[in-house]
């Protein structure tokens, strides 16, 4: 994506310049562990094929569960009462 080079311009010059204010060179195996540890945080998605799909949380879950559950007597009842009233009618 585009919006990518400016922040990896930014992490090298800041690299650079902490390599240059501990009298380290450039690039080194500090800095390179660094970009890589990084790399793993976030973009371990963006090689794989298909994403990994997570578990909502336990919260999420529970309410999606629960909430058909919770209207389903309701809607039960709502159907007996309407098919009474249209028998009266009749």
């Amino acid at each position: 994506p585009r919006s990518l080079p400016r922040p990896y311009s930014e992490l090298q010059a800041c690299l650079e310049d902490w390599a240059e204010r501990l009298n380290h060179s450039y690039p080194n195996a500090l800095a390179e562990q660094y970009i890589f540890q990084s790399h793993h945080r976030y973009f371990h998605n963006c090689t794989l094929e298909h994403p990994v799909y997570l578990d909502p949380p336990e919260d999420v879950l529970l309410a999606m569960i629960i909430a058909p559950i919770c209207l389903i007597p309701f809607l039960v009842t709502l159907v007996i009462w309407r098919s009474k009233d249209g028998k009266a009618q009749a």
